[in-house]
């Protein structure tokens, strides 16, 4: 999908939002704390996953729609497992960072990035009108 201009499209994005959200995070918490598998394997598993993904569409000629899908669901449970990962006690299997101090390392890490791409834009941009 190369553009959202239609009323199906638009019901089609935020249906796949709805339900990669409610059940991405129940998939992670699933993997996680009901099969006793704990977080890191389970975010070790999506991300195993997504890598796989990525591998049929580069060399086996995947159709890039379904590996955009299929990546883009498991993006969710993903991250909802990285955050249960650093955000639970050390004694439920997590690093035991806290809501907080989870949030704040990701906004860190955020923000890092978005000055890290914007120098290397200008710089980029710069060299190519010289």
């Amino acid at each position: 999908m190369h553009s959202i201009n239609t009323v199906q499209r638009e019901l089609f994005y935020w249906m796949a939002i709805l339900f990669t959200f409610a059940l991405g995070t129940a998939m992670g918490d699933l993997l996680a704390e009901a099969l006793k598998l704990g977080y890191a394997q389970a975010a070790l598993i999506f991300g195993a996953a997504i890598v796989i993904i990525a591998g049929c569409y580069y060399y086996f000629g995947l159709n890039g729609v379904l590996a955009f899908w299929l990546a883009y669901i498991l993006t969710r449970p993903l991250g909802a497992s990285i955050g249960d990962l650093l955000s639970q006690p050390t004694k439920n299997g997590g690093f035991g960072f806290g809501t907080t101090g989870t949030s704040m390392l990701f906004l860190c890490i955020i923000v890092s990035l978005i000055i890290y791409l914007s120098l290397k834009h200008k710089r980029s941009v710069s060299l190519s009108h010289r």
